[in-house]
């Protein structure tokens, strides 16, 4: 028996809630380099888990959101979740049986493609000049991809999130 989708669709909001405080939240100069990509990295976990629930058009909110909030290039993080969420749809059925360790790998692929457009987008604009300190979100976000996809993975299937 699982749940009702109001209950499922109320976990997947609350998660990404959480994923957007973290990624606001003030942190120590020398820690926000390497703050993680939270919200990529949720909206790839539900995309991974529920394909047929989240898809690009939310995917294009979430990013838009991100955008005003953060006070960017508007569309900046909106493409890059559409990116996030298109591969995930693609590589669903492989990411499922692929271990952890294996799964983080993919992880910073995509991630890293995520802050490769930010970049890019920030380049554009002139705010930042290119360097290789902008993957450093890439490597934190891999390394906590198996602690992230476990509590998630958890709470989908305490709530019966299908």
């Amino acid at each position: 028996m699982s749940t009702d989708r109001p209950q499922g669709r109320m976990v997947i909001w609350t998660t990404i809630f959480f994923a957007y405080v973290l990624s606001l939240l003030p942190m120590p100069s020398y820690l926000e380099l390497g703050r993680p990509e939270w919200l990529a990295m949720v909206m790839l976990y539900w995309a991974l888990a529920l394909p047929d629930r989240i898809g690009l058009i939310l995917a294009w909110i979430v990013g838009l959101m991100l955008d005003v909030m953060q006070g960017v290039l508007l569309g900046q993080n909106a493409l890059g979740m559409v990116i996030v969420v298109y591969v995930a749809h693609k590589l669903h059925r492989r990411m499922r049986i692929y271990p952890l360790l294996q799964q983080s790998m993919v992880v910073f692929v995509v991630i890293g493609i995520y802050q490769m457009l930010n970049l890019w987008a920030k380049s554009f604009s002139g705010r930042t000049p290119p360097n290789l300190l902008f993957l450093l979100p890439t490597v934190v976000s891999a390394l906590l991809w198996p602690w992230l996809f476990i509590l998630l993975r958890d709470l989908r299937r305490r709530y019966k999130v299908n």
